[in-house]
């Protein structure tokens, strides 16, 4: 870490209390400042866009940041210490003619002046309209759909899932396809946001140098990247449902230690609070995942009717600390230890007890980390990272016996993290490629993190000759687009060739299918588009 120890806790410890204070007024539903009776803003208060998230059959949850000055040092967007009210209008049509439901949020300065308006009284399988309105200044148009009513079988589920944008590394334009396409909802697993140094600008504008710690340094991370405009048109397009990864924090994080060994857990708590702030501030959530402090409910569940649902999974706040010194290693006694969680024990019990209940025809998993064994060693050994579930077996045998055990039928795990595309089946024993089949799992590529990329590397050789359940691989960049019916499901890996330079066209590289009550993957030779 190129800033010291010293210098990392007197930030963080500087800013720990404005954090609490924040959602602590924010729970009560008051603020410390006062109201903005005219609010006359600098410049557009809406740079940052508007995003909707978590679509239920009546409603949504709205989202924007009022932020004229998106990058000001302060981290407070170019905003006073004032409490604005923001309007915000829902329709059945974009030019607002046929308006259904409209109100009024609180955007305080404890929360960055951010908006998180849950609408209800919507109905079910719907697209509509949205747009704020704080002073005379008014949003862009966003564009949000409902999800279908519980009992309701809808005949088709369109999603796309993507995850890591560093932005230094590359051009959005995957989100610039993405926007393009006819989806439900798009699910993002995680990297919103990186946190490390950022090293060369490829023409993107000024980018910090430094690690950021401080609550106004994970404000202006998030704003920078929600400058790019592909990423906002992806977010005005669609809902989204989103989980985190590490880099929203810290790069391989978990639960309370730090990967810095300066850092102190009750040091890294404080600086997690911070960025669990941010995260909430800069993303369509609800005020069930409003921060307390260091702890923020993430894991919840999205249903699509009897058609699909969603158990949206967080693998970073309650995990067990990296077994065997972190990275590739040969595992070592400790990763075999029963007591390491992954998931901390409440949210397996949960994850177990919903997927068991559950009445919809394909379970999906929002998962952040690679699940199935990734063995990089192509002979009788292993070479396994520690990072995702590869390094808490345990962990991820205890979940895959519990799908076994409950008849859980049609499970389809979504992973992001390893900037890489890869499709395989989810065996009951990775040591036995005759096992049992209990699920499917769909790795997405990033959206820039790692560069331009290549279809092959030696990662994908490595994978491919190591592990006969991986049936894909391609180290290009983009996203994958998922058509789910009740008799299948369908993933088209949609690839860019490049990202260091604007401009790249979107293809399918592959399309994958499983067959209900078939769990394992096939290759689809049919021409997608």
């Amino acid at each position: 870490m190129e800033i010291g120890a010293k210098v990392c806790q007197a930030r963080v410890l500087g800013l720990a209390g404005a954090a609490g204070l924040g959602t602590a007024w924010t729970l009560s539903g008051f603020s410390e400042a006062k109201a903005w009776g005219a609010p006359a803003f600098s410049g557009d208060p809406f740079q940052l866009g508007v995003a909707s998230g978590d679509p239920e059959p009546d409603g949504v949850v709205l989202w924007t940041r009022l932020a004229p000055t998106p990058l000001a040092e302060d981290g407070r967007g170019g905003m006073p210490e004032l409490t604005v009210h923001v309007g915000w209008e829902v329709a059945e049509d974009e030019r607002f003619r046929r308006i259904v439901v409209r109100g009024k949020q609180k955007a305080t300065p404890e929360l960055g002046h951010s908006v998180h308006a849950e609408v209800t009284k919507l109905r079910p399988s719907r697209d509509y309209f949205y747009r704020f309105r704080a002073g005379d200044a008014v949003s862009p148009v966003g564009r949000t759909r409902t999800a279908p009513a519980g009992g309701a079988m809808p005949d088709e589920l369109r999603f796309a899932f993507a995850s890591c944008q560093n932005y230094p590394d590359g051009f959005y334009t995957a989100y610039q396809h993405m926007a393009q396409e006819n989806l439900d909802v798009v699910v993002h697993l995680g990297d919103y946001i990186y946190e490390g140094s950022a090293q060369g600008s490829i023409g993107r504008g000024h980018l910090p140098a430094a690690e950021i710690f401080s609550l106004a340094d994970y404000r202006i991370r998030h704003a920078q990247h929600k400058t790019d405009p592909d990423l906002r048109a992806a977010h005005a397009a669609f809902p989204w449902i989103v989980t985190w990864d590490d880099h929203e924090v810290e790069n391989n994080y978990a639960d309370e230690n730090s990967s810095d060994p300066d850092q102190s857990p009750e040091e890294f708590l404080q600086r997690r609070a911070l960025a669990y702030q941010a995260y909430y501030e800069h993303l369509p959530l609800r005020r069930s995942s409003l921060p307390h402090g260091p702890d923020l409910q993430l894991y919840r569940r999205v249903g699509y009717g009897q058609l699909a649902e969603f158990h949206v999974l967080d693998g970073r706040q309650y995990r067990s600390d990296q077994a065997c010194g972190d990275g590739l290693v040969v595992p070592c006694e400790e990763a075999a230890d029963p007591a390491r969680t992954m998931l901390g024990t409440a949210q397996e019990r949960w994850l177990a007890n919903g997927l068991a209940a559950s009445k919809a025809r394909w379970q999906i998993l929002a998962n952040q980390a690679v699940m199935a064994e990734a063995d990089r060693d192509p002979g009788p050994g292993k070479l396994l990272p520690m990072d995702n579930w590869n390094g808490y077996e345990p962990a991820r045998q205890r979940l895959l016996d519990a799908v076994a055990e409950r008849g859980v039928e049609n499970l389809v795990v979504i992973t992001g993290d390893a900037h890489a595309s890869m499709v395989t089946d989810l065996k009951l024993n990775f040591d036995d490629p005759a096992s049992t089949t209990v699920g499917a799992e769909f790795l997405g590529t990033s959206i820039t993190s790692g560069g331009n990329g290549s279809a092959m590397d030696t990662r994908g050789q490595e994978w491919l000759a190591a592990n006969p359940n991986m049936k894909y691989y391609s180290g290009l960049r983009g996203y994958v687009r998922c058509s789910v019916t009740d008799d299948e499901w369908r993933a088209d890996y949609r690839l860019v060739p490049f990202v260091r330079t604007p401009g790249a066209p979107v293809h399918t590289d592959a399309s994958f299918v499983v067959e209900a009550g078939h769990p394992g993957v096939q290759l689809d030779t049919s021409s997608a588009v």
